[in-house]
């Protein structure tokens, strides 16, 4: 019998590829799938709000989104996406997003695949990308560098805000008073919920705009102000003990 999912078909192959071009600004509300999503921009960059994440997403990573995760896409400037649609039951179970390290077999993998839309699984070659790319997706690195988004819709409200407002200088205080917490209350539970001060998560929404702005041509100065830092060196010095480089490296 056929298996259908929103139009898309997965009898004939496990996974199916979709290539789109977006524009500046656009905006995907928020939605989920009944089926595993991965999105990879070949070049642009994405920001991505799901159940349990923000994050902006570079050409060099791709987003493993499980099936009936609620995610929301933007994107900054031109953005060229190969997506992969994968059959939920055929891939093991991740019952959260990820982010995944794209080499340049991978991206490859993608891109072939996405060329092809429907493969065919009873062909050998298709056969053998399927195979070869879901090997490659299951044993590359996983990034950790996310804010978890809370559950709470308090502290929700003043996540969004930031993730909106990253240059935003108010204090814990001020946050607290948005949600309707004392500030002792508001940073127990924002640890609780997010595993990290409001401060630690705060920079994590900073460094992750930052990447957008420098993936969009902006120089490591005016990222760095856009986002809130009074000192480019100071910027500097938090993202390489973040990424392992200086901005300067990680966007050649």
């Amino acid at each position: 019998m056929m298996k259908t999912t929103l139009g898309l078909s997965f009898r004939n192959s496990r996974v199916v590829g979709l290539a789109d071009e977006y524009e500046d600004g656009f905006r995907d509300p928020s939605h989920s799938h009944d089926y595993i999503q991965l999105l990879f921009a070949c070049t642009g960059v994405m920001s991505v709000v799901a159940d349990d994440i923000a994050i902006v997403l570079p050409p060099q990573r791709a987003l493993w989104i499980p099936a009936g995760v609620k995610h929301q896409v933007s994107c900054r400037g031109p953005v060229s996406l190969r997506t992969l649609y994968i059959d939920a039951e055929c891939a093991p179970r991740e019952p959260q997003c990820h982010v995944v390290e794209v080499s340049r077999f991978l991206g490859s993998l993608i891109l072939e695949i996405t060329d092809i839309e429907q493969p065919l699984e009873d062909n050998y070659r298709d056969k053998k990308l399927i195979e070869l790319l879901l090997h490659e997706l299951m044993t590359a690195p996983k990034i950790p560098h996310m804010a978890p988004m809370p559950v709470d819709p308090k502290l929700l409200r003043v996540c969004n805000q930031i993730v909106k407002a990253p240059s935003d200088s108010r204090t814990i205080d001020d946050f607290a008073q948005i949600a309707g917490m004392s500030r002792r209350s508001f940073t127990r539970h924002f640890k609780d919920e997010t595993g990290m001060s409001l401060n630690i998560w705060r920079q994590q929404i900073r460094l992750q705009e930052a990447l957008s702005l420098l993936f969009a041509g902006h120089s490591v100065n005016s990222a760095a102000n856009i986002v809130g830092y009074e000192s480019v060196s100071a910027f500097c010095s938090v993202f390489s003990r973040t990424f392992g480089v200086s901005p300067g490296k990680y966007v050649e």
